[in-house]
């Protein structure tokens, strides 16, 4: 008894050491808006695709949500990407997304569309945004 007792002390004491108190912070993006970075910026467009498993539904898969990002420069487009959000994508996605931030947000945590697809309701295309978590 004592054994276990003093094994269940121990494994809580180390998972107290693992809580982490990071100072998360948000960027959203919405669609036709931008985030400004010293003469460029991004602009959400538009989503091509969304085929996240809705909330109620027991899928296969989580499903993945394609959008497409626009890179201005000084006011003319240099660049569109079409992003595939997705858990597979995610690494991918943050570096692409860190190449446009300032300094101070590229500690990016993850990137998410909102808002998620519910059983039966449909997302009109003006509400959806890209919110993109970092930390400070």
């Amino acid at each position: 008894m004592k054994n276990i007792l003093f094994a269940g002390i121990l494994v809580f004491s180390f998972s107290l050491f693992g809580q982490n108190n990071k100072d998360v912070s948000y960027l959203k993006i919405k669609q036709n808006s931008c985030i400004k970075k010293k003469g460029d910026f991004l602009t959400f467009k538009e989503v091509l695709s969304d085929s996240r498993c809705p909330v109620g539904v027991n899928c296969v898969w989580a499903g993945e949500i394609k959008v497409v990002i626009t890179v201005y420069l000084d006011k003319k487009i240099i660049k569109e990407e079409t992003l595939t959000i997705s858990e597979t994508d995610s690494q991918k996605n943050i570096a692409w997304f860190s190449q446009y931030l300032r300094a101070d947000n590229r500690n990016i945590q993850n990137i998410e569309v909102f808002p998620y697809p519910k059983e039966g309701v449909k997302i009109k295309s003006k509400n959806y945004y890209i919110r993109i978590a970092y930390v400070k």
